[in-house]
């Protein structure tokens, strides 16, 4: 660790036999699954606690006075509550639930774009997910926003000196990645959200991403907005929260309309509750909730430094194992990345290298990643990716390091 303390030792092979579906086999080989930065695979303690929420007290949550609905509230607000600390946030009534990071986003791009006018300024990076872009675009087709984009250098990092020049008294908003979904990049977020105090603007994190690989401290990297996805950190889909400081929610108006998010409702006045109720319209995802909850809990029985080093070290030695190879080119080599790594192979299209090493059993993604600007910027029109988690294993590396070449003489 950076500090010099000693990092626990990670069993992997052990981690991996608590994921039900790593036993599989495809195509008459065992399941080597590279996709997790896509969607992460379920342990065996999420898959087991929403089936106990719905074998034994599942209800409707708030507002019921029977048992299964107080044992419902129960289990949910305790989710929130291991969000909130995952998270460090200041308290539980930080974390707005979402079906995901995407909703999370726009519902801040929606409510705080209210208050956007014609010439306010948001900037991200060319390195964004889409769904830390077409939000903003939105404001610059509705509103006026005008988007400006912090450029990415050659190795795959932000340029922070361009960054600092696109800064100004027209700033409203800056929204950047923790960490980026194709180059692996993990950003100075810290520095970031500083640069963009110092102007006056609010700070949103897309920590898809960093979540699940970097360090998701709210209060140390001291965003306003900070969002993430459950199904990337182990748990179900339809399940994301939202943080925001408490200053940062109070000052939003609601995003959608329904019960829960109301104090009273009368024919010619309402009254709005406070967050993060506020926000959360509608019966919420309540079993994916206490999935993700689960998730965090089963994840936090490791250690996190030992994790990333276990990560990186599968990142090195499938890149040992490709050491040499002419026909390989790989995209994102910042320093301190995370273990994603996205390759294009010469005379060969991503989708059809993605599918040869199917047959082997190997899972890779290939496309642009919901991430068109950043593969303009490379001069890309796919790539193929292959994302690293806790439960691969350096088996898991050689059976990719050798399907990938076994695909590249394929198609020589």
């Amino acid at each position: 660790m950076a500090d010099g303390s000693p990092v626990t030792r990670f069993d992997a092979h052990a981690a991996r036999a608590q994921f039900p579906i790593l036993s599989r086999s495809v195509n008459g080989k065992a399941l080597v699954y590279l996709d997790s930065a896509a969607s992460a695979q379920k342990p065996r303690a999420v898959i087991d606690a929403m089936v106990r929420a719905m074998e034994g007290s599942y209800a409707n949550v708030h507002r019921g006075l029977h048992t299964l609905a107080n044992e419902t509230t129960e289990a949910f607000e305790a989710a929130r509550e291991s969000v909130a600390r995952f998270l460090n946030a200041e308290a539980a009534s930080n974390i707005v639930w979402t079906k995901g990071g995407t909703e999370a986003i726009n519902l801040v791009a929606s409510s705080f774009g209210q208050s956007i006018h014609p010439g306010d300024e948001i900037i991200v990076s060319q390195m964004e997910h889409h769904s830390n872009i077409v939000p903003w675009h939105l404001l610059r087709e509705r509103r006026g926003a005008v988007l400006k984009w912090i450029p990415v250098l050659d190795d795959g990092s932000l340029d922070m000196a361009a960054y600092a020049d696109l800064l100004g008294p027209k700033t409203r908003m800056v929204a950047v990645t923790h960490m980026s979904n194709v180059l692996g990049t993990i950003n100075p977020v810290r520095a970031i959200t500083e640069m963009a105090h110092a102007v006056g603007a609010r700070v949103l994190i897309d920590g898809c991403q960093g979540a699940v690989h970097a360090a998701p401290d709210v209060q140390a990297i001291g965003c306003d907005f900070y969002v993430f996805t459950g199904h990337k950190l182990y748990g179900p889909t339809g399940i994301g929260a939202l943080y925001g400081t408490t200053g940062a929610l109070e000052a939003l108006p609601p995003y959608q309309g329904g019960g829960e998010m109301i104090e009273t409702v009368e024919m010619d006045r309402i009254a709005y509750a406070r967050p993060p109720h506020r926000f959360e319209a509608g019966t919420p995802p309540i079993l994916e909730a206490i999935g993700l909850g689960a998730a965090i809990e089963w994840l936090s029985q490791f250690d996190k430094a030992a994790i990333t080093a276990h990560e990186h070290a599968l990142y090195e030695h499938a890149r040992a194992r490709l050491a040499g190879v002419n026909w390989l080119r790989v995209v994102g080599e910042a320093e301190g990345k995370g273990a994603i790594l996205t390759f294009t192979v010469d005379g060969a299209h991503a989708h059809d290298i993605a599918q040869v090493m199917d047959r082997y059993g190997v899972a890779v993604r290939a496309g642009l990643h919901c991430a068109e600007p950043l593969a303009k910027r490379f001069g890309l029109t796919s790539s193929a990716r292959a994302s690293f988690a806790l439960y691969n294993t350096t088996e898991d590396a050689d059976a990719f390091a050798d399907a990938l070449i076994k695909a590249r003489e394929f198609f020589a």
